[in-house]
């Protein structure tokens, strides 16, 4: 089995930290590694020859500074970003000749797993799903809160069971992220889980699949010499996973202590002991201070708040934010008027 980590996403809802330079893949928010390293040092049942990365070319140097013992060779680099579905296309046909028919996970490496070992089960029991299907198996996970941010699978019927309880279902449909009503009735219902988007199939199949639903992609990533650049910038779901026949997908539920740490407040929620507490990073003194994130990378700097209940304030050496949390998703926004107005130092 072969793991592709994808490093390329931009993270601007976790600005001013995270920037195009230096997306929130390469930043330490939980604890003294980046979550690219975490993602790296997940895969440590595959041998560095097992693993390849796909981003942007303008981040290969801080992937060979993180990440020493990922094979140059094994790095594929984009000169323009083009979202997921040609990522991985391009990577799977890479593979594909290197290696002949390969099993691949697809991995994100801005994602959170707080559950190492049962990632490392999960991962290789869908690998056994994916040689015996010759489908697309994704390994998700239970919805804990109505999150209008993610993408969610509808479970369908069981179909096996494995000696040691690990189950394997078909799927209904896929629902892209829904507004919080619906999402409240998904968590209520039970039978929705989140979509995290770790693919487990062969790039075999992968590329049949992409040769039927997305020619343009397929033929553009499989030339002689590839024109990725050519190619749409469309998401693999919206290019092959919605369009593939649900008989085809297989979803193995995972308690993994997942989190894709999309939003700042996605990362309080992780981070936080309980609702009413702060999550504090940096130098920080307050009073009457609930609920609130308070970020800062600048050693040294003290950040003081009074009277603070349920924001997010978050500081660097160039841009400082601040909004309540309930605004959170606002940040993209934000963004988008930055570049608006011209501001491309601060993005």
């Amino acid at each position: 089995m072969k793991a592709l980590i994808l490093a390329g996403g931009s993270g601007t809802r976790l600005w001013p930290v995270s920037r195009e330079n230096k997306p929130k893949q390469f930043h330490a928010f939980v604890g003294d590694k980046t979550l690219l390293q975490l993602t790296f040092e997940r895969l440590n049942f595959l041998s560095p020859e097992d693993i390849y990365l796909s981003t942007s070319a303008i981040h290969a140097d801080a992937i060979k500074e993180q990440l020493p013992k990922l094979l140059t060779s094994n790095l594929l680099l984009e000169e323009e970003g083009r979202d997921t579905g040609p990522a991985i296309a391009f990577a799977a046909n890479q593979i594909q000749t290197k290696h002949g028919n390969e099993i691949i996970a697809v991995i994100y490496a801005d994602h959170l797993i707080r559950k190492p070992e049962e990632f490392r089960k999960k991962v290789l029991f869908a690998e056994e799903v994916a040689r015996k299907t010759h489908g697309i198996t994704i390994i998700e996970v239970k919805a804990t809160s109505p999150n209008p941010n993610l993408g969610y699978v509808k479970l369908g019927k069981k179909i096996s069971e494995s000696a040691d309880g690990i189950e394997v279902f078909e799927l209904e449909r896929f629902v892209e992220k829904p507004d919080e009503e619906n999402a409240k009735k998904y968590l209520k219902e039970g039978n929705y889980l989140w979509n995290t988007g770790i693919y487990v199939a062969e790039s075999e199949a992968l590329l049949k699949y992409y040769k039927e639903f997305a020619p343009d992609i397929y033929e553009n990533v499989t030339k002689d010499k590839a024109d990725y650049n050519n190619c749409p910038k469309i998401s693999i779901d919206y290019a092959l996973m919605e369009k593939i026949s649900p008989k085809n997908i297989f979803i193995i539920p995972a308690d993994l202590g997942w989190s894709d740490i999309g939003t700042w407040n996605a990362l309080f929620d992780e981070m936080a002991d309980h609702p009413g507490s702060n999550y504090i990073q940096g130098e920080h003194i307050g009073l009457e201070t609930k609920g609130s994130l308070i970020f800062s990378d600048i050693p040294g700097k003290l950040i003081v708040t009074s009277g603070v209940e349920e924001f997010i304030i978050v500081d660097t050496k160039d841009a400082l934010l601040v909004l309540p949390k309930s605004r959170a998703g606002d940040v993209k926004n934000l963004v988008a008027e930055l570049r608006k107005q011209k501001k491309g130092k601060h993005l």
